[in-house]
């Protein structure tokens, strides 16, 4: 089964979408390609009939009548934050700032902009209580009464914006007024924003089946600043595409040196670009392969458990995937404060297997540190 599904309109009534093909002249996607994947969805609230449509081609605002109003609401202020991030982004300076965030990564102009523009549509939104942004690793109240907590890395490869590599966003959502003491099985909402030559959200949430990527229209036409729904993506199937980070510590981590030997002597296609978003979310559009970033004495786990592992661990599992730290799902991971981190290993049940079994729970997971 091929995980991506090209755009095609399918009334909302429809019971079922049968094996076809479809020729999109979209720029987004050329050529006839067959349809044969299914997403099904959740019943609408104000609805007794179940959704049953591929990638429809709705804007966002239609397509979120599927999920419950106020997580609706939420949504809609991260999509609103990440297009007005692309257009930053591709104005911005890339000269570094005489600045750091709080785990003493330097900053890039960028990053101060990103954040702040996600911190202000949370806070427009009304429904959001908590939220927390990796470059000031702490939980900050938001709207009294609201509904969720939102935890994001609000620009994913910043390090590399200068070579004009592809670089992202990263969010989740989970309900209440805290993250500690949740876990990945919490979150109602998760998203990969990507800013390459396309600008795209893959999206899971909460009462639709499946991860989905939204387009952003930016041609002119009449649809221009639209977020549409372009891709479904329900499967990652077995094929040999590996995505390996931290590579260092394959130095003194025996494990993680077999599975790379594992890779090169098996012929592996290497894809891998330095940014985790793109990384990770070629994986569902490519609908097979891997990605892995383990730890090693050497080289600490680097990957923060709230604001990366649990909402890429949700989107991957939602579209079908595995995830894992190296001794069961990232999703079974408890916060324990903002600052936990974790090794990783993302895509098919078989390769992420692999890992569990080379690379397992020796470096599994590191604490956050003692204050």
């Amino acid at each position: 089964m091929n995980a991506f599904v090209p755009v095609v309109a399918t009334p909302a009534h429809s019971p079922s979408v049968t094996h076809t093909s479809v020729c999109s002249s979209s720029s987004a996607l050329h050529g006839r390609r067959s349809l044969r994947a299914r997403v099904n969805y959740a019943p609408q609230a104000r609805s007794t009939h179940k959704w049953s449509m591929i990638a429809t081609g709705e804007p966002l605002e239609d397509w979120l009548h599927r999920v419950e109003k106020d997580l609706g609401k939420c949504t809609r202020s991260i999509f609103a934050a990440c297009k007005e991030i692309a257009y930053k982004i591709r104005t911005a300076s890339c000269d570094k700032m005489a600045c750091f965030n709080d785990f003493g990564d330097e900053q890039l102009a960028i990053d101060v902009l990103a954040d702040k523009v996600i911190f202000d549509n949370l806070e427009a939104s009304g429904v959001v209580a908590m939220a927390s942004s990796e470059e000031v690793p702490v939980e900050k109240k938001i709207t009294a009464g609201g509904k969720f907590s939102v935890a994001f890395d609000p620009l994913d490869g910043s390090s590399i914006i200068d070579t004009n590599f592809s670089v992202g966003t990263i969010f989740g959502v989970w309900s209440g007024d805290s993250f500690v003491g949740q876990d990945g099985h919490g979150v109602v909402c998760a998203g990969l924003a990507i800013y390459g030559p396309r600008t795209t959200i893959t999206l899971a949430i909460d009462g639709v089946e499946g991860a989905h990527e939204f387009l952003l229209i930016d041609d002119f036409s009449a649809k221009h600043g639209s977020w549409i729904h372009t891709a479904a993506f329900s499967s990652v199937n077995e094929g040999k595409l590996f995505a390996p980070g931290n590579m260092r510590a394959a130095q003194d981590n025996p494990g993680y040196a077999k599975l790379l030997d594992h890779y090169y002597s098996e012929k592996y296609q290497l894809r891998y670009t330095g940014g985790m978003v793109p990384d990770v979310n070629q994986i569902l559009v490519k609908g097979k392969g891997v990605f892995c970033n383990p730890a090693s004495p050497s080289a600490k786990a680097k990957l923060r458990v709230l604001y990366e592992v649990l909402p890429i661990g949700y989107v991957i599992e939602k579209a079908g995937g595995k995830s894992s730290n190296g001794a069961g799902s990232v999703l079974d991971i408890k916060i324990k404060g903002c600052e936990d981190r974790s090794q990783v290993c993302y895509g098919s049940a078989g390769e992420v297997k692999r890992f569990e079994e080379l690379v397992g729970v020796t470096y599994a997971v590191e604490p956050a540190a003692a204050k």
